[in-house]
């Protein structure tokens, strides 16, 4: 057998193995995707809020609301200032959140949903808006 022969098919014996044993690896459990949206300006912050109080409204929800579905969720909201509006709204399980709110007219709204999500927020100023979707599994 030929030197450059004799490589090539040890390479191909030892990538062949090394996929094999790849392929028998147990698929990954748990996890989590979150995405946020915080605007850096006032229009789009104004925009965010009325939409969340819009929420607020057709759920029947004042101030601050927590609304959870499932079984080992955890979830607080700490505001202080006039006229906030806070959502946390978790469903399934092993979820936690927090949200503080420091100024006036803020409105935020945490949304997870599946499994093990996290999410703690602080939002400062005034007349902020905001938002963020988790989903685990």
């Amino acid at each position: 057998m030929a030197p450059n022969m004799f490589n090539t098919l040890a390479a191909a014996l030892v990538a062949g193995s090394i996929g094999q044993g790849l392929l028998s690896l147990p698929a990954v459990a748990g996890g989590w995707v979150s995405a946020t949206y915080a605007p850096d300006n006032a229009r789009d912050a104004g925009a965010v809020a009325t939409g969340l109080r819009i929420y607020s409204l057709y759920r029947g929800l004042h101030g601050a609301s927590i609304h959870q579905s499932g079984h080992r969720n955890t979830a607080g909201i700490g505001q202080n200032g006039l006229n906030n509006l806070g959502i946390i709204r978790q469903e399934g399980a092993g979820h936690s959140a927090t949200l503080r709110q420091n100024g006036n007219d803020n409105a935020y709204g945490i949304f997870q949903f599946g499994r093990n999500t996290d999410a703690n927020v602080v939002q400062n100023g005034n007349g902020g808006g905001g938002a963020t979707f988790s989903y685990g599994w």
